[in-house]
């Protein structure tokens, strides 16, 4: 839809997706990319730059991070949807209804990911439990696992997997502790989200995780071209 030369409405537009739960105070790109999904005018570009650039929250959550160290191990793509997921944990967040940390699994295809509430103390039985809960009921069981949590916890967190699936465990199923640049990005992104729309209740972040999950599989992938949820289900969008 072609947008008229009306700036009030434009600049609701712009306010709406960039500001709101689904627009995430995403970075220019992003908004831009989400905006045109819907909507054009011509100077769109220019405007977003500037709106996203004054945006006081924004300027209040973000900061600038540098480059991680050391090298990452390059990761293969995979044939298949979930086949091959990584596994990270959020940690250092102030108690949300009880929660302190959370568990993020992403499909290393489409880059779709979950964000999953922890309560300390959790163990493997309960981060295997909340996989089954969460993962492998919609998805099946993955071929791999890449994570650079402990080696131990890696093999044991497998064997209570399948323990509670009361299947044997597979000689084609692995476990890879593994540095994931990607995964490293994700987190920082939604630790970004969540100071943006918890930065006068910061043990309100647990209520936002849906959202958080919504806005991050309907965000623009630069290495997809799309969001992860088109590309895990291109006759749907956001």
């Amino acid at each position: 839809m072609v947008v008229g030369d009306n700036d009030d409405l434009r600049r609701e537009l712009i306010e709406f997706f960039h500001a709101s739960a689904l627009g995430g105070h995403s970075g220019v790109h992003a908004t831009k990319q989400r905006l045109a999904r819907s909507v054009y005018w011509k100077g769109m570009q220019a405007q977003v730059r500037n709106f996203v650039r004054s945006c006081h929250v924004c300027q209040q959550s973000k900061y600038e991070t540098a480059a991680s160290s050391g090298l990452l191990q390059p990761i293969e793509i995979p044939d298949r949807f979930w086949s091959v997921v990584s596994m990270d944990f959020v940690e250092g967040l102030p108690k949300s209804g009880g929660y302190t940390t959370i568990l993020v699994v992403v499909d290393k295809l489409s880059k779709f990911a979950h964000f999953l509430a922890l309560k300390h103390p959790y163990t493997v039985a309960t981060i295997s439990q909340l996989f089954l809960d969460n993962i492998t009921k919609l998805y099946g069981m993955p071929d791999k696992i890449i994570s650079d949590r402990d080696p131990l916890f890696l093999s044991n967190f497998w064997k209570e997997l399948f323990r509670v699936h009361k299947t044997r465990l597979a000689h084609s199923t692995a476990y890879h502790p593994q540095s994931d640049g990607q995964t490293e990005m994700l987190n920082r992104c939604l630790e970004t989200y969540l100071r943006c729309f918890t930065l006068e209740a910061p043990t309100t972040w647990a209520k936002w995780l849906p959202l958080a999950q919504l806005w991050y599989n309907t965000s623009h992938h630069s290495s997809l071209k799309m969001s992860p949820y088109q590309a895990w289900e291109p006759i749907r969008d956001f």
